[in-house]
């Protein structure tokens, strides 16, 4: 039996929801956010009871106005909590777009983006943090972890 007390006050945890898109020769869609340095996967954190699979395929299409299935997993990456705060991060597989598919970044006073662009795998590190481009990097292994809720596989 569990004990009670552990469900008074449960941890807190930001579930980060990221998606990996490549485009025909490998290279890896980034977005610049204004609030950080350095690119990143497009994503962002799942709203309270948003599978986060839902939340990547959300958050991808605010960012770059793209639109993808998302069924496997390709990287899990915890960071310990900072001052208050840990994060599981999760990064989906997008696939693979086309050259011709277009690339939609909002304002950047609606979404924080300086843009996005498609990077070659071996430039990650220049262009990302170490952290993000070991995440990225781990996501281009190309192992997979399929997606489940509540044990059933997701459609």
């Amino acid at each position: 039996m569990q004990d009670p007390r552990l469900l008074a006050k449960p941890p807190v945890c930001r579930l980060g929801c990221l998606v990996l898109i490549r485009n025909p020769r490998g290279d890896v869609l980034l977005v610049d956010p204004d609030y950080m340095d350095g690119m990143i996967l497009p994503g962002g954190s799942a709203r309270p009871n948003e599978p986060p699979h839902l939340a990547a395929a959300r958050h991808l299409h605010e960012e770059t106005g793209l639109i993808a299935r998302l069924t496997d997993i390709v990287a899990v990456d915890f960071t310990p909590a900072d001052r208050y705060l840990e994060r599981l991060n999760l990064v989906f597989d997008g696939g693979t777009v086309p050259d011709t598919a277009r690339i939609t970044v909002p304002p950047r006073h609606r979404s924080g983006l300086l843009g996005a662009r498609f990077v070659p795998a071996p430039d990650l590190p220049d262009v990302m943090a170490p952290s993000q481009a070991a995440r990225a990097a781990e996501a281009l292994a190309g192992r997979t972890l399929p997606v489940l809720l509540h044990g059933q596989r997701a459609a």
